[in-house]
């Protein structure tokens, strides 16, 4: 062509135009531009997935109802907790599917890591804005969880196969050098977050916990934004990819794929388990361990470090020597991974046991659980990526993946279904329905499963209000009727029924029997037996026998059938014991403690700027944290509420469902046919290796 040919004008718009991305990896055989940034934005956003994840389920339990300018009551119930956890983790695991939709269809991989990375930093926004207004704190949970869910399951499926599109031929022999540093990267992220958030939650709030995370993942998004133009940008297959996937072949290998997945998902609903019942069971253990007393969540911080150690063990030593014995496919690795499990949760339902015998075992048993289970993680979940990869049609690696993570969403859907129908209601959850301003003589309420009505305000005491709730017969005026006093601001002071005092007494009973044996006993709760004999054939009210249990180390239960007589429902009535042991420190520093920041907030609110009130709720923290005068008992009398699986059977309940998998697998792996696609290295589309992507459950 001439110059005289050429448009001045368009050489202008051209030179106005940004460069386009590059979509094919160059010729270089050196290591590719990008890489550093993606392995720096891993690495801070694993920091702030697990950091925020690693106490969400303390956090609901412990801190959730501290969170306003007034307490709301009392916290979450384990069960409740590991719900909302479990349910929380389903979202995160379900939103890689429309997450690889996007990519794959309409906007490549790089747009839908930015975008739904900026969706994930809102999310933890509000987590950090817990307690400030125009919202309570449990709808700014809520909203968090919610835009962390979608922002990091949505980028999930697109992140490891991001770091195969920067790879061509020249340079392919570095991927798994790669992808070696990719995976420390995740691992690292994980551990370091796991010790530190917990400490940062202990000592410095909820606000620091969650923001400080957040911090981290804008840190990523910001990395990931400078790499731009380093990267290689693959084009979203558009329609073309929606035909292929909806294909014979790919509807096909999907199914195929599901039967192998639904038999991982119960995996799934038990390892992710390590984050919610794992941690409120070190609660009753003594957590002092290798010269340091453990936070509840820090123990989480041992997985990422076991695989990293048991993944070249496995690799380089425990296959190798299998194979001499038996071909290892991976259809064997995932039946012998998920018997593996069995053993990891076999060691915490035992350990359940001692806790339910009044005893306060070490930490370090957890630790044997954790390296069990990490053994099975390494068997199950890095083979199933691997499976996932090699079984999946070459236009299909990006949705096969996110079906893989499917699986781990069902799984901890199932967790959440078990925790939520374990659960009966509370009397005391009426009062989420009543508004303080409207609080008046003769108004009536309703939540579905309680009725009541408020009383006559007493005129010795116009600061509060008793709402009446009928029981099973809803009659207003019986031994069945439940009376809740609330003060100005709609929360429970007070329950009261027939059968409380009896419940009291009993209390009495128990609680004068542990002093007076407390030293030959070594400070241990009366047992079972010994209760028994002590109470008799007592009865409540409605003449139900009160049994006795033991929760833990600190803390026993009485229970009865309450007043509809039956075992299991929402009338059961228990009265909950914690005992309060004084476990003075000799070298302590005199003056005035510390308190952590839950216990300032707890003093903040309840003591209301009054001297007398403050020094009260100094004294109830330090007699809460064994810091006290004397040692004493508190008690919580309810009406509903229960758990009805719980202890060591809750533990022992998911140990048989992975035993039944694991054993039904077993004929399903061995008539499961495997079919391999593996890229030509013809193709001109790179080879999207995804073994390490979220290989430790992230």
């Amino acid at each position: 062509m001439s110059s005289s040919s050429i448009d001045p004008t368009e050489l202008e718009t051209s030179a106005e135009k940004p460069a386009a991305y590059q979509t094919r990896p160059s010729g270089s055989s050196g290591l590719p531009g990008g890489i550093p940034y993606i392995i720096g934005n891993e690495a801070a956003e694993r920091f702030s997935f697990y950091g925020m994840k690693s106490i969400l389920t303390i956090f609901m339990t412990d801190y959730l109802h501290w969170m306003g300018t007034s307490s709301t009551g009392t916290g979450m119930s384990n069960a409740e907790a590991t719900e909302h956890y479990h349910s929380f983790t389903m979202a995160a695991y379900f939103f890689p599917v429309l997450g690889a939709l996007l990519a794959d269809v309409f906007l490549g991989k790089y747009k839908t890591i930015l975008y739904l990375s900026i969706v994930y930093c809102f999310g933890h926004a509000a987590l950090a804005f817990m307690g400030s207004p125009p919202m309570s704190a449990g709808w700014w949970l809520f909203a968090g969880l919610f835009l962390i869910s979608v922002g990091s399951g949505g980028i999930k499926p697109c992140v490891s196969a991001h770091v195969g599109d920067q790879f061509g031929k020249s340079n392919q022999h570095m991927l798994t050098k790669v992808y070696q540093w990719f995976y420390f990267s995740i691992n690292f992220g994980a551990f370091l977050s796991t010790l530190l958030t917990p400490w940062i939650l202990q000592h410095y709030g909820p606000h620091w916990a969650f923001g400080i995370p957040g911090v981290l993942m804008a840190l990523a998004t910001f990395l990931f934004w400078l790499g731009r133009n380093k990267f290689i940008h693959i084009p979203p297959g558009g329609t073309t990819f929606i035909k292929e996937t909806f294909s014979a072949t790919g509807i096909a290998a999907i199914a195929k794929l599901m039967i192998i997945f639904s038999f991982v998902a119960v995996f799934w609903a038990l390892f992710d388990q390590t984050g919610s019942s794992w941690v409120l069971q070190t609660k009753s253990l003594n957590r002092t361990w290798l010269g340091m007393t453990w936070l509840e969540s820090q123990i989480q911080a041992v997985n990422p470090i076991l695989i990293l150690t048991l993944i070249p063990v496995f690799q380089f030593a425990i296959y190798p020597l299998v194979n001499r014995v038996f071909p290892l496919t991976p259809i064997r690795k995932i039946s012998i991974g998920l018997f593996v499990m069995v053993g990891g949760f076999a060691i915490v339902s035992m350990l359940q046991e001692k806790i339910d015998s009044g005893l306060e075992p070490s930490i370090a048993w957890q630790f044997l659980a954790y390296a069990v289970l990490t053994a099975s993680e390494v068997m199950v979940s890095i083979t199933c990526l691997e499976f996932a990869y090699t079984q999946a049609p070459k236009s299909m690696k990006s949705v096969v993946m996110a079906v893989f993570l499917l699986s781990v969403s069902l799984g901890n859907a199932f967790t959440a279904i078990v925790n939520h129908f374990i659960q009966t209601p509370t009397v005391t959850g009426l009062v989420a329905q009543v508004d303080p301003e409207k609080m008046s003589t003769g108004e009536s309420v309703s939540n579905g499963d309680f009725s009541g009505t408020f009383l006559e305000v007493s005129e010795n005491n116009s600061q509060t209000m008793q709402l009446l709730v009928t029981g099973p017969d809803d009659q207003k005026g019986t031994d069945d009727d439940v009376v809740l006093t609330l003060d100005s601001d709609g929360v429970v002071e007070s329950i009261s029924n027939a059968s409380k005092p009896i419940f009291e007494e009993a209390a009495d009973q128990i609680e004068k029997a542990f002093f007076e044996s407390a030293e030959s006993s070594g400070d241990t709760l009366p047992s079972i037996e010994q209760i028994e004999a002590l109470l008799g054939d007592l009865k409540d009210a409605h003449g139900n026998a009160i049994r006795y249990k033991l929760i833990s180390r600190d803390r026993y239960q009485l229970v009865s059938k309450g007043a509809d007589g039956i075992d299991g429902t929402k009338w059961d009535e228990t009265l909950t014991g914690v005992l309060q042991r004084v476990t003075r420190d000799e070298n302590a520093a005199e003056g005035e403690p510390y308190y952590s920041w839950l216990e300032r907030q707890r003093i903040k609110l309840i003591g209301e700027g009054d001297p007398q009130k403050i020094a009260a709720a100094k004294a109830e923290s330090e007699n809460n944290r064994g810091g006290g005068g004397e040692t004493s008992f508190s008690r919580d009398y309810a009406v509903g509420g229960r758990v009805l699986l719980e202890g060591a059977d809750y533990f022992w309940f998911w140990t048989k469902c992975i035993l039944f998998t694991a054993i039904v697998f077993v004929p399903v792996g061995y008539l499961y046919k495997e079919k391999t696609y593996i890229q030509d290295e013809t193709d001109d589309e790179m080879h999207e290796k995804s073994l390490a992507d979220e290989s430790m459950s992230a």
